[in-house]
């Protein structure tokens, strides 16, 4: 089958290789010295499910019309890069797989003849080096359907499934919230230049990450949401986690960092800076403080975090744990 992936990074670049290891015919879109690298040795894909090299066709935008087209890219680039290849989507399914919450509406509005399906990928990766990406942690993709019958996403499941374990939900927004939830472990990472479990074994970093999740979940359950079922975290779960002692609410980000394993896992966020690129925070924890706005309500924490991750971006220069902490101290 002919799959187009737009946006060949740790995620599009993971499941390019991994779709043309299985047989697919794969074009990916890359940029730069990462466009160069694939198109001289390929994909080389290492980690969770074997390492190899794959052999793709890469281009600048896709040059033909694929069956299936994936957007992997960040989510601030997400529209602009679908306008770049509007010429060949036609009407392929096309699959969208973002952080935040409004990855699928930007696509309909870019392509309103495509059947867009939300997707949202569980599993880790690092992409520090162009051309080459590592698998941290497995984990499934998570498509989201209108109903049972949904074809288009029945069909790109299929698709997915045959190389990474892939699901089909309804209740996609509410995974959404939950994944927003799981996606707390990118700031301070990005903050302080540490990994998450650096992070996380730091008393004071992961005292202000389990605030920062916290704020999301009640911010979640202002705006209605019923969170659906991610990682072993569901709606009741996350409900007890809201309501918990802040001393005890720190076991979740314990037991987010042992699954993620030993292996450094530097978070997407901080990737983006050691790349010198443009980090997609707004639409992580910018999208809580936007959803607090929405119900007239507020979110501190994370509008610190989006803050910090700008003055790192701004300066170059990382904060260390006591900085952090004495910045949260202040909004308490």
């Amino acid at each position: 089958m002919r799959v187009g992936i737009i946006g060949a990074g740790a995620i599009g670049g993971s499941v390019a290789a991994l779709l043309s290891r299985a047989g697919h015919d794969v074009e990916v879109t890359a940029r730069g010295a990462h466009l160069e690298a694939i198109r001289d040795h390929g994909i080389v894909l290492t980690g969770a499910w074997g390492n190899f090299t794959a052999a793709v066709v890469a281009n600048e935008t896709l040059t033909r019309a694929p069956e299936l087209v994936i957007v992997a890219t960040k989510a601030q680039d997400a529209s602009e890069a679908i306008t770049q290849n509007l010429a060949w989507l036609g009407g392929s399914p096309l699959v969208v797989v973002q952080n935040g919450l409004d990855g699928s509406t930007g696509a309909r509005r870019a392509s309103p003849r495509s059947d867009v399906i939300g997707a949202l990928a569980t599993y880790a990766t690092s992409f520090l080096s162009p051309g080459r990406i590592t698998v941290t942690t497995a984990g499934p993709i998570y498509l989201g359907a209108t109903d049972e019958d949904d074809v288009p996403a029945l069909f790109a499941a299929r698709v997915l499934n045959s190389v990474i374990p892939t699901k089909v939900i309804k209740n996609f927004a509410g995974a959404q919230w939950t994944k927003l939830v799981i996606n707390q472990v990118n700031a301070l990472p990005a903050i302080t230049g540490l990994s998450v479990q650096e992070v996380v074994a730091d008393p004071r970093l992961r005292l202000v990450m389990t605030a920062s999740m916290r704020e999301t979940v009640r911010i979640g359950l202002g705006s209605r949401v019923r969170f659906g079922k991610l990682q072993g975290l569901g709606h009741s779960g996350l409900v007890l986690f809201s309501r918990a002692p802040l001393w005890a609410g720190q076991l979740l980000p314990r037991l987010m960092s042992a699954r993620i394993g030993a292996v450094p896992n530097p978070g997407s966020t901080l990737q983006s800076i050691r790349r010198g690129q443009a980090t997609e925070i707004d639409y992580l924890n910018g999208a809580v403080v936007r959803a607090a706005e929405t119900i007239d309500r507020q979110a501190p924490v994370n509008a610190l975090l989006v803050a910090l991750v700008h003055e790192v971006e701004a300066s170059g220069e990382f904060f260390d744990a006591t900085a952090v902490a004495e910045r949260y101290n202040r909004i308490r």
